[in-house]
């Protein structure tokens, strides 16, 4: 998405220092990437703190703006497809058969053929509602899994350089045959991203997401330049709402270099860690004791940080990541959005992210 709105916005061109505007990308999309990787995430922040020293003199925002912050939590997806037992078990025989005829491990029997048609009777089963006739195709998957997962693992006895191959598909193919629908504790959702999680944040149209729980502060106020992301953090493991603030908070401090004198959050953060100089700072929505105007007026302000989620997601690279491994779910600051929303409303001055301010911010 970036590389298509450089092609097409001159704007994003004369900023690049180019002088005659460019109908295609002077480099392979693949460069970006790779020179994200090398530059690391010290250089980034620099870079990121030059664009808000920018913001900082044409007037977009000031630091006071940061001290009274909106926070909630998102869940940014992985790029997997919806997980079955049925579909993840047919594609862990498909991953083990494909590496051993590459290595040459000769199977006794594949199952291509007819595990593709257990596939596809137990989905048209499932979708009809006949679920005992699904149940049983669904069996045969896994006795298909089993049987290739055995007969590999009697090939590669006393081949020690076959084993190490091995060794990672065939532990998460056991995963997958073994573990049942309602079993409680993590699950297996993806071959190829095991660190995805299940998050269920009650929404009617998508009652479980698949990725990784994200926590998302913007400004109490709209800032002149627009509404700006003060922080992002990932966090692994699907925490309680409330029990991420422990960790939070002090990270928007060191990032604005300021302190915060009021933070604003939804009913799901009742019951939270906050630290003991900054948990009376802290207001639930719901909460009824203590309450002036001004905190009233905050309350009607929470939702702000709905539409900058929405618009983080859908413009800004936070949605379906297919990021590899533990690259998605730990988003440094190149993975995270340089912009926020209502940039385009504001008259035409700057909005950019402020999700990685440094701690000399305090200075300006």
């Amino acid at each position: 998405m970036l590389c298509e709105r450089w092609v097409e916005n001159p704007y994003y061109q004369l900023f690049c220092g180019e002088e005659f505007f460019c109908h295609q990308l002077p480099f392979d999309r693949s460069s970006l990437t790779r020179w994200r990787q090398r530059m690391g995430e010290d250089k980034l922040v620099a870079l990121i703190q030059e664009s808000l020293a920018v913001a900082t003199r044409m007037g977009a925002a000031k630091p006071a703006d940061f001290r009274q912050v909106v926070i909630d939590t998102t869940v940014q997806e992985k790029a997997i497809a919806f997980p079955t037992d049925a579909k993840l078990m047919h594609r862990a025989r498909e991953r083990l058969v494909r590496l051993a005829q590459a290595r040459g491990v000769t199977l006794r029997q594949s199952y291509v053929r007819v595990g593709k048609i257990a596939l596809i009777r137990h989905q048209r089963y499932a979708h009809a509602k006949q679920f005992k006739r699904a149940t049983r195709a669904l069996r045969s998957i896994r006795t298909m899994l089993g049987r290739v997962i055995r007969d590999i693992t009697r090939k590669i006895v006393g081949r020690p350089e076959l084993a190490d191959v091995f060794a990672l598909p065939l532990s998460r193919a056991r995963r997958v045959k073994d573990q049942r629908q309602r079993q409680r504790g993590r699950k297996l959702y993806s071959l190829h991203a095991p660190e995805v999680e299940c998050i269920g944040k009650g929404k009617a149209h998508k009652p479980y997401e698949f990725g990784v729980k994200v926590s998302v502060a913007t400004p109490l106020n709209r800032c002149r330049g627009g509404q700006f992301v003060a922080h992002v953090k990932a966090l692994p493991g699907n925490p309680y709402d409330g029990h991420t603030l422990a960790a939070v908070l002090p990270d928007i401090e060191s990032t604005i270099g300021a302190g915060l004198e009021r933070i604003v959050t939804d009913a799901g953060y009742k019951g939270h860690n906050a630290p003991k100089h900054q948990r009376f700072k802290v207001y639930v929505a719901g909460q009824k004791r203590g309450l002036t105007a001004a905190i009233k007026r905050a309350f009607r302000r929470r939702s702000a940080v709905e539409p900058t989620i929405g618009h983080l997601k859908n413009e800004h690279r936070m949605g379906a990541t297919t990021w590899p491994g533990e690259l998605a779910m730990q988003p440094t600051p190149c993975s995270r959005p340089w912009a926020t929303t209502s940039a385009s409303s504001s008259g035409g001055s700057l909005s950019c992210c402020a999700s990685c301010w440094p701690s000399s911010a305090s200075s300006w």
